[in-house]
């Protein structure tokens, strides 16, 4: 039988190894964006460093979640996108459900979507095993982060202020990613930085 002391050391040195795993921790807004590397449904290789220079838009994204079917099947994300593509934002969709669970897709299955909801965003990845996701502690979908040029997060948050799935709620809502961008554009700080997301809970692997 082990001896009380060497039980007590195991024991020690299991809390120490659990302690060591890693710890995921929301980005905060004023600081870097965590980095990370991917590859995209047309099997580019992506990087966001890359884009330091640019804006960059951050979408977490379930096509089956009705707070998503609201803002694609309105076309407000559609629309949103765009205005924020044509004044050379950059805009990655992210799909962090893991395999089996609500929302998953191959690559095949995500351009097709894309295709049919008309929807342009610059890049589309797709992260089964929730890396990128727990990276950002993204939550729900929709899940939205803005980048600056110099690689800050300068919002995380929801789409909007109005949480309710109602596609009709969308007009005269506030687009908080929108907004964001204008005060960029216009070298003011980002009046509203931080909200609270509203949507489906992210459908991890685990």
């Amino acid at each position: 039988m082990l001896s009380r002391k060497l039980v007590f050391v195991l024991a020690a040195m299991i809390l120490l190894l659990m302690l060591a795993l890693p710890v995921y921790a929301a980005p905060e807004v004023g600081k870097p964006a965590p980095d990370f590397k991917a590859t995209d449904i047309d099997g580019k290789e992506f990087s966001l460093s890359a884009l330091k220079g640019k804006k960059v838009v951050l979408e977490w994204t379930n096509h089956q979640c009705p707070f998503v079917v609201k803002h694609y099947g309105s076309g407000n994300m559609q629309a949103t996108q765009k205005a924020a593509t044509d004044k050379g934002v950059v805009w990655v969709s992210i799909v962090s459900s893991g395999e089996g669970n609500q929302g998953y897709v191959s690559a095949d299955e995500a351009r097709s979507i894309v295709e049919e909801q008309k929807a342009s965003p610059s890049v589309k990845i797709l992260d089964p095993s929730g890396e990128i996701g727990h990276l950002y502690d993204a939550r729900t979908t929709p899940h939205m982060f803005v980048i600056d040029e110099e690689g800050k997060l300068v919002y995380a948050g929801a789409i909007d202020n109005n949480s309710s799935p109602n596609p009709d709620t969308i007009e005269g809502a506030t687009n908080y990613v929108l907004a964001a961008l204008d005060d960029l554009e216009a070298g003011r700080p980002v009046a509203v930085s931080n909200t609270q997301p509203y949507g489906c809970g992210v459908k991890y692997a685990h």
